[in-house]
């Protein structure tokens, strides 16, 4: 009913492979899936490389198609690593995700949540752990102050007009990130999936974050897999507005949906059961998302 809707978005969190992991598409079948929704184009994240070069190779394959380039600071790229950054953004990325699976704050809900199975990240921390490999733990703060290392892979974000992302910090890291990146002047902030479980903004400390220029990330995979209601996305991307939002999928998951059949139920469920109109859904999936990438 609104595949229509689909036509000029982007979708700028997506697993695909190849990666360390088993994904549930590879990059070629990603772009040909969106691209027959009349999509333009979507990120491609991998917590553990760079994916530059696969965005470039798209981008040639598929003319007109504009897959996006990134990377994600955890050890597997010398974790706050500026120079890494640099390279990449030479390379061509546009997105830095501050990090993911080897963030203090995720690896301290790992072990306060204490999941019935763990998922793949976590079990090869613990295969490396038995190897005498203890991987460390990655905080961007000391005495509540951002540390060098992360001020500098600032700079280099703001010199090479990059996207920061949060990734999986703390709601103490997250604050004093973007508050520190919005003075520095970088424009292009995304809080990625604010609602996740390890790091649960209130709507009130999404509005305050959005009032600092950051824009909230909102994935269909948090209330698809339970970690949020419904409901509480909806009202969360009322009270910030969804000027101040994005949708992705975060998808890629070998047993969940396919990302594009993800994106098209996340906009069904917003308009049919959240009662937002297609103006708000194309400002979150086209407008404000070329608002990052294109520019």
């Amino acid at each position: 009913m609104y595949e229509e809707l689909l036509v000029g978005a982007y979708d700028l969190h997506v697993h695909t492979g190849p990666d360390v992991m088993d994904r549930k598409l590879d990059d070629t079948e990603m772009a040909e899936r969106l691209r027959r929704r009349g999509m333009k184009g979507h990120g491609i994240k991998s917590h553990y490389f760079c994916t530059a070069e696969r965005a470039k190779i798209l981008n040639r394959v598929y003319e007109g198609y504009r897959a996006v380039g990134a990377i994600c600071l955890n050890n597997t790229v010398g974790g706050l690593n500026p120079i890494a950054v640099e390279m990449a953004a030479r390379d061509g990325a546009k997105i830095v995700w501050m990090p993911t699976f080897d963030a203090e704050n995720e690896q301290r809900h790992l072990q306060v949540s204490k999941p019935e199975n763990l998922p793949h990240w976590a079990k090869l921390r613990l295969e490396f752990a038995e190897k005498g490999r203890h991987l460390p733990t990655i905080s961007l703060l000391e005495d509540g102050r951002l540390k060098r290392e992360a001020v500098e892979v600032l700079e280099v974000i703001r010199a090479h007009g990059l996207i920061l992302a949060t990734g999986h910090l703390s709601k103490e890291e997250v604050r004093t990130l973007v508050a520190e990146a919005a003075r520095m002047g970088i424009r292009k902030i995304v809080v990625t999936h604010p609602n996740f479980p390890s790091l649960r903004l209130t709507k009130e400390e999404m509005k305050e974050l959005a009032g600092l220029g950051a824009v909230m990330e909102f994935c269909y995979t948090t209330p698809y897999t339970g970690k949020a209601a419904w409901e509480s996305v909806f009202e969360e991307i009322r009270h910030v507005g969804p000027e101040h939002c994005i949708l992705s999928t975060d998808l890629g998951q070998p047993a969940y949906v396919y990302p594009d059949e993800g994106y098209l139920d996340f906009i069904t469920r917003l308009i049919d059961d959240g009662g937002f109109s297609r103006e708000d859904i194309r400002r979150m999936t086209a407008v404000n998302t070329a608002a990052l990438v294109e520019s």
